[in-house]
């Protein structure tokens, strides 16, 4: 993908799914926004290709741009289309695994220490 580092994403009106491209046999990943307060990261995943369970201390929510991915979240799978989105609650473990390539957008929130 090339595009001008100098550019700041969101600038302009942007296709999200176009700013990432799938690999297939990778995960892929770009992160667009970094603040104290949460992230959001684009990533791309080739299809078979997924996350290991795991569990963070903030909440995220997952918004598939295309594809397909199926999301165990506590033991509970979930199958997430294009245009779909999911909650992944802190402090539970998830893990994910494409069913097809897909891409997605997480967006991360990080609640101020108390």
């Amino acid at each position: 993908m090339d595009q001008d580092s100098s550019a700041a994403p969101f600038s302009a009106p942007q296709a999200v799914a176009d700013l990432i491209q799938i690999q297939e046999g990778s995960v892929v990943s770009r992160e667009v926004l970094k603040k104290k307060s949460g992230t959001v990261t684009l990533f791309a995943f080739g299809e078979g290709q997924g996350l290991s369970e795991h569990s963070t201390p903030h909440d995220a929510l997952v918004h598939v741009l295309d594809g397909i991915v199926e999301i165990h979240i506590g033991g509970t799978p979930h199958r997430v289309s294009g245009g779909e989105a999911l909650l992944l609650p802190a402090n539970i473990p998830h893990a994910l695994s494409a069913v097809t390539s897909f891409k997605m957008l997480l967006i991360m929130i990080r609640e101020p220490a108390s």
